[in-house]
């Protein structure tokens, strides 16, 4: 019996480790985002069943998948410590409930949305890169702070001076805080500026220095802040590499060491 549990574990490190194993559930994972999007188009009856076929058949197989994770984890203690563990179990157990009432088919169809995010779990590079978003949330939490304060100044500002020639934009602080971010991502802020400018001659300063602030101090700010983790996050998954290439090196020199020690016995 233990033998078996040793082939089946070797088996599944295997073939969770090969390259095709892993393209191919890419493959699964595009194909069942266009199966979601096939569900949005008018179809017949019977194309309809062959969707949900394939549904059921694309769940079926991520099932499969994940029980071959769970095989080839050396620790099996650890496989739902790590979050996208977690996420692609979840996914994948609330795909498998059948829903017949309409609100919940409805949630049971968001559910099978976001099994494209499983690309995200599958895909190292697109794992660095969420993670590294992830950590880097506190650090852009007072960026974006900062940056507030600043967006409800100039606000207060603008709706002091500005209300009374467009109320539709600077009525109030709320109104001009969203004016100020169509300001900042440059959807015809001119129009804006020159609106004012007819009644306040140098208002072109207020929406200047707003725009340094905004779109090219504080944006800059987070980029940095995200490159700087993210060079991090490859870095410490550079170094988890070399320390996992090194324990299968040890692995194979002991286990070398000890089929030695056993032909050693054998010849005395």
């Amino acid at each position: 019996m233990t033998k078996t549990l040793n082939k089946l574990q070797d088996f599944s490190v295997k073939l969770n480790a090969n390259r095709f194993f892993e393209f191919f559930v890419v493959s699964i994972i595009i194909f069942s985002a266009l199966v979601v999007g096939v569900k949005t188009y008018n179809i017949s009856d019977e194309l309809l069943n062959i969707v949900v076929i394939l549904d059921w058949s694309i769940t079926i197989i991520f099932l499969i998948e994940i029980i071959i994770r769970f095989v080839a984890e050396p620790n099996k203690s650890q496989f739902f410590k790590k979050g996208w563990n977690v996420f692609d179990t979840l996914i994948v157990v609330v795909s498998l409930i059948p829903i017949d009432n309409s609100e919940m088919a409805l949630l049971g169809r968001l559910i099978r949305i976001f099994r494209v995010l499983r690309m995200v779990s599958i895909i190292p590079e697109l794992r660095i890169l969420v993670n590294s978003l992830l950590k880097a949330m506190p650090q852009l939490g007072y960026v974006m702070l900062l940056m507030f304060i600043i967006f409800y100044i100039y606000a207060a500002i603008g709706s002091t001076f500005f209300s009374q020639i467009n109320p539709g934009l600077w009525g109030d602080i709320t109104i001009s805080m969203l004016t100020l971010f169509r300001v900042m991502t440059f959807e015809d802020w001119t129009d804006v500026m020159y609106e004012t400018m007819t009644v306040y001659r140098f208002s072109w300063t207020f929406f200047l220095t707003f725009i340094f602030f905004t779109a090219f101090a504080f944006l800059n700010m987070v980029i940095g802040i995200v490159v700087s983790v993210l060079e991090d996050e490859r870095s410490k998954e550079k170094k988890k590499l070399e320390l996992d290439s090194d324990s299968i090196d040890l692995e194979s020199l002991n286990q070398q060491l000890i089929e030695i020690k056993k032909l050693l016995r054998n010849k005395n």
